[in-house]
């Protein structure tokens, strides 16, 4: 039976994209032992992994003498825009005010204090425009 097509990266692919855009490319064993930080993996289940990846059009590669150096085809602010974007119209019926509400009861007051100066920047760049 085929996988089914994820629009949006999977949560294994997120990881492997979040490795590859704090280093800007990396070969397979570099991003393998990278997630070993956060999950053990093996190194084939990374290497397929990251070549279906390269399918999905999420990484390029390059060979690099014996290996291949991956870096990722998508930005990290647009790959996120689009993972939020779909979150708030699947769980949130389009509310960006619910969506907040769910995500301010976890935020700690550090978090609530960033949060505010980035409305605050965010309404005085609004009105430059």
């Amino acid at each position: 039976m085929a996988r089914p097509k994820h629009e949006h990266p999977t949560p294994a692919e997120l990881e492997v994209l979040q490795v590859l855009w704090e280093r800007g490319s990396a070969t397979v064993r570099e991003v393998m032992q990278a997630l070993g930080e956060r999950k053990r993996r093996a190194y084939t289940s990374v290497m397929s992994l990251m070549n279906v990846m390269c399918e999905k059009a999420l990484l390029a590669r390059e060979p690099q003498g014996k290996a291949f150096v991956y870096s990722p085809r998508v930005k990290r602010d647009l790959a996120l825009r689009e993972m939020v974007g779909d979150l708030l119209d699947r769980a949130f019926e389009g509310s960006a005010s619910t969506l907040v509400a769910r995500l301010l009861e976890k935020t700690s007051p550090e978090e609530l204090d960033e949060i505010r100066r980035t409305i605050e920047a965010f309404d005085h760049g609004k009105g430059d425009r």
